[in-house]
């Protein structure tokens, strides 16, 4: 099995763990005399073989990604600085635009608000920031359909 496939089956067992736990919370309990819609023993076994293959997938993909190496660095560490990039761009944005809001003034007395950063060196960086994302992404895509996952 490849890594991405790995990826989806877990991604879908969330779904599925989702969807079962739905499920038995509308059956655990039922009106004195009514029978549930569906047995809530079957609905538990579902859910806890759909959480012991969860928990397979989870620690193949985490020994697969500490273990496969990218230009020198783990996947592990990829996944790191990407998430770190994701959020660098995100707080650089909220401050960008923090400092781009446009104050109206309706008479010439009022307080004026000006930026105190550079606004165009951080739209920069965050630009180069952006790119460099797109890059360790690329890396990760590529690396999931071609690794194959420790079992």
């Amino acid at each position: 099995m490849k890594l991405a496939e790995a990826l989806q089956e877990r991604a879908d067992l969330v779904v599925k763990i989702n969807q079962i736990k739905a499920r038995l919370a509308n059956c655990v309990l039922v009106q004195e005399g009514e029978e549930p819609l569906e047995n809530p023993q079957e609905l538990k076994s579902a859910l806890d073989n759909a959480l012991e293959r969860l928990e397979f997938l989870i620690e193949r993909i985490n020994l697969t990604n500490a273990a496969t190496m990218i230009d020198g660095t783990s996947l592990t560490q990829l996944i790191a600085h990407k998430d770190v990039l994701n959020l660098k761009i995100k707080h650089y944005s909220e401050i960008i635009n923090e400092a781009s809001e446009v104050n109206f003034r309706a008479r010439g007395g009022e307080i004026k608000f000006k930026p105190t950063i550079d606004i165009s060196a951080w739209q920069k960086q965050k630009d180069d920031l952006s790119k460099e994302l797109r890059l360790v992404d690329n890396k990760l895509q590529q690396s999931n359909w071609t690794v194959d996952l420790i079992e």
